[in-house]
């Protein structure tokens, strides 16, 4: 059971008691946030161990076309208080997670007519800052609109950072995260979360996020328009995407008892790029679980059939590969051949299935080719699970007759569909699909979604999401590179899991790669051990194996068949885990490689990944525990598709292991307690 502990240091200070600067540390004291309240309206400041990180940045909101923070503001008291908490991730990087941090209440009222009453929340954990605002219940406020956020984020340098520049309010959350001085940051400019930055100071590094977003749009990035260092929040839903056609409204509210609250704003803070990639504070951010039984949600391995295009060998050779029964029967045969979980039926088994909102899906008509009652009963006697995919807007118009059909016929999860927005009505859409989700038992997978903002601990069968740039690209792209798998584990990756569907087994050179493009059995520019590595150093509690059956067997041949016969390597993704008691990272930095060493129970697992440059590196043991533990490896050979295997008898935390990574190329682990 959990333990929490909470120590009122300070109680509300009444108006006399008026101070113009607040200050709050962290548990450690290396954080220091300074909230000020002066004639140039509320503002906020942050330094570690006595160096600015942010300087004077504004606070404040834009409500009903008028703008409270911009002055100074009537001070009517503060709370503070010092949490000592823990929670538990369901299926995370880190199952037990500390949640200490010092907070403070501070409210206030504006010194014009309208006197709308603001309070700012103010959370100092060891590992970064989370403000929000929230408007308390009041009569001047009822049905309202929010068009901005005050919010700035002011640089205390020109950083370097990493950001997805999308340039476009509707997009799937899909691209590179590429370097770019803060000062190059343009007004016109759309950077996705998070927002990554050196500090300079060291290996320092911070992010810009957002968590427990409700009742709100998502948030972009965008330069100050001003010359200077930093960038603006700016809240941009998709108003042409809006029902009610408020072009200029950003958010509508509606007071409650309760009040109404932004989401967090957060600057994650680290000494190292991985000290970001460890962190849970998106997820100690979020809204405790709405889920109180948990025991039918199962993290796990997929076999999927849409990156390889459902290229399976089929006993009966009359029946063509693709929709149909056979197919994925032989796809079951695989999954239970290697104990997977489940298998994963995407797009085109339904009536109507489309990728656009196009009306006249049947969500639980499938097509005739698609023998529903034969592929659930034959997945059951082989102990498979079925997940589906569905295209968000067709499973809205019948959600809960889909959602309840489905639970009868034993399906496992949903992959949901090209949302491709982040406006105020899609937020909405998402805890209603995660609510009627929880209802029926069903666990979920969203795709063309945006980034992640601490849903996974609300809702714990919400277990990955896309919104990355994943395997998919290689089809028709040469975008995935090894440069650009070697940045999403400390850019993207901070926020939460992503379903990058990696196990791509058909490897080649990044030179040779143009001429080897295509969309049926693709190709990857990276080697094999490069691709194991991602099934350790990539989060996701649903983790998918995207090649085909045959690409994974040395013949070509059908399954089940001997595991002599099995691709190199594959008996290593066989045995990986999809969920860690616990995650470091050893080694790393952003764009160019990574050490990645994971616990399951008593076991380690190391994934070391890196960019186009080949490297030898050293890892030290010293994260085990006492004890001798069992080494294999597994590291790059002489061609991409080679892997050699080697093996260590006796390894404690006083040794280190050697790692040789290929150009574009990887390694992995596996230590086990003797």
């Amino acid at each position: 059971m959990l333990k929490k502990y909470l120590f009122l240091v300070a109680s509300v200070i009444p108006m006399i008691a008026f101070a113009d600067t607040y200050n709050l540390n962290s548990p450690n004291g290396r954080l220091a946030v300074s909230l000020q309240n002066s004639d140039k309206g509320l503002s906020y400041s942050i330094n570690l161990d006595n160096k600015p990180i942010l300087a004077e940045s504004a606070l404040g909101l834009v409500i009903d076309d008028v703008p409270i923070g911009d002055n100074k503001m009537n001070f009517l008291g503060e709370t503070r208080s010092e949490v000592r908490d823990s929670f538990e991730l369901f299926a995370g990087r880190t199952k037990n997670n500390k949640d200490f941090y010092n907070t403070g209440l501070f409210q206030f009222s504006a010194a014009s007519e309208t006197q709308h009453k603001l309070n700012v929340a103010i959370r100092v954990y060891d590992e970064g800052v989370a403000i929000r605002y929230i408007l308390p219940n009041q009569p001047s406020l009822k049905n309202f609109t929010i068009q901005n956020e005050l919010t700035r984020f002011s640089f205390a340098k020109d950083y370097t950072c990493y950001g997805l520049n999308l340039g476009k309010f509707a997009n799937s959350h899909e691209g590179e995260f590429d370097p770019i001085k803060s000062s190059l940051i343009r007004e016109h400019n759309l950077y996705d979360n998070p927002l990554v930055c050196k500090t300079g100071i060291g290996q320092g590094v911070f992010a810009l996020a957002e968590s427990d977003v409700r009742d709100y749009p998502g948030s972009w990035f965008m330069g100050r328009g001003d010359g200077g260092w930093g960038v603006d929040i700016k809240l941009t839903p998709r108003f042409d995407a809006r029902p009610d056609g408020l072009e200029k409204a950003a958010v509508r509210a509606t007071m409650s008892a309760a009040g109404v609250q932004s989401p967090w704003r957060v600057i994650m803070l680290g000494d190292t790029p991985g000290s970001l990639t460890e962190s849970s504070l998106i997820a100690a951010l979020g809204a405790p679980s709405e889920v109180k039984d948990t025991s039918w949600i199962k993290p796990g391995k997929v076999a999927w059939d849409w990156w390889n295009d459902n290229q399976v060998v089929l006993e009966n050779t009359k029946v063509k590969p693709g929709m149909n029964t056979e197919t994925y029967k032989a796809y079951i045969d695989f999954a239970a051949t290697l104990g997977l979980e489940y298998i994963l039926i995407d797009s085109g088994w339904h009536e109507g299935a489309a990728w656009t909102n196009s009306p006249g899906a049947n969500l639980v008509k499938p097509i005739p080719a698609m023998d529903m009652p034969e592929i659930f009963r034959y997945a059951k006697s082989k102990n498979v699970g079925v997940w589906l995919w569905v295209q968000w807007q067709q499973l809205d118009w019948q959600m809960e007759e889909a959602l309840s059909t489905y639970n009868k016929w034993g399906v496992k999860g949903i992959k949901v569909d090209f949302m491709d927005r982040s406006d105020q009505e899609m937020v909405a859409y998402y805890h209603k699909l995660l609510q009627m989700t929880a209802k029926y038992k069903i666990m979920v997978n969203l795709h063309g979604a945006y980034p992640p903002n601490g849903l996974v601990r609300t809702y714990p069968h919400f277990l990955t999401q896309e919104g990355v740039m994943g395997a998919e690209y290689n089809k028709w792209s040469a975008r995935v590179t090894a440069t650009h798998n070697v940045t999403l584990p400390f850019t993207r990756m901070i926020l939460g899991p992503i379903d990058y569907t990696p196990g791509g087994f058909r490897h080649t050179t990044p030179e040779a790669f143009p001429q080897l493009r295509r969309n049926t059995l693709p190709y990857v520019k990276t080697t094999r051990g490069h691709g194991l590595a991602m099934f350790v150093v990539y989060d996701s509690p649903l983790q998918m194996l995207a090649d085909s059956p045959i690409t994974y067997s040395k013949t070509d041949g059908k399954w089940p068949q001997p595991e002599s016969e099995w691709a190199d390597g594959l008996t290593f993704i066989k045995d990986v885990p999809v969920t860690w008691d616990e995650t470091k990272i050893i080694q790393g930095d952003i764009g160019e490689y990574i050490v990645s060493a994971r616990r399951k129970g008593n076991d380690w697992y190391i994934g070391a990944m890196t960019n186009e440059t080949a490297r030898k590196l050293k890892v030290p043991l010293n994260f085990l525990g006492e004890g001798r533990y069992s080494a294999v490896i597994w590291e790059d050979g002489k061609s991409p598709s080679a892997v050699v295997k080697k093996e260590f008898s006796s390894r404690t935390q006083k040794h280190s292991l050697t790692l040789s990574l290929a150009p574009s190329g990887g390694a992995v682990v596996q230590l086990k307690r003797q």
